[in-house]
């Protein structure tokens, strides 16, 4: 069985970046070679969501974006995952951003995703994160998703 990995707006935006800087340019990297050529051994899944933070941006590549996102299914956004990101937000362990990082964070852990894929290191992969999001998970009863960017996945190759 595949695993299911929620997509997080991070992703379409590494894919499609005309940033030039070295971290960017390597973010950009493993980015395009975990969706060419191993995305399609994974259920993927992103949220509407995703697609509001893409269409807010002022890149001229929000149209990339987006299309990249097209063809994947989206996340239902329930009373529970807004219920369970603002315990995220109470808590203090996402900021209060009503479509941001804890409700992409809900919806992966309700709707029981593998990986939540990410290149937010600030919020989600990030190992002091990722503790505090264990135990309050653990305590809420909810699946944990694994949080991981692309590099993580295309070094397991």
């Amino acid at each position: 069985m595949k695993p299911t990995v929620y997509i997080e707006t991070t992703i379409p935006s590494f894919y499609h970046t005309k940033r030039t800087d070295s971290e960017s340019a390597a973010m950009h990297e493993w980015t395009s070679e975990w969706w060419d050529t191993q995305k399609d051994d994974f259920h993927l899944f992103t949220s509407a969501a995703v697609l509001l933070e893409i269409e807010s941006g002022e890149s001229s590549l929000v149209t990339d974006r987006l299309k990249m996102l097209k063809p994947i299914p989206l996340l239902q956004i329930t009373d529970e995952a807004l219920h369970i990101a603002g315990i995220y937000i109470e808590r203090f362990l996402m900021p209060a951003d009503e479509i941001g990082d804890a409700l992409h964070l809900a919806l992966a852990s309700c709707h029981k995703c593998d990986i939540l894929l990410t290149w937010n290191c600030r919020h989600l992969a990030n190992y002091n994160k990722i503790q505090h999001i264990r135990r309050l998970n653990v305590a809420l009863g909810i699946h944990i998703p694994e949080l991981i960017t692309p590099l993580e996945l295309v070094s397991n190759e």
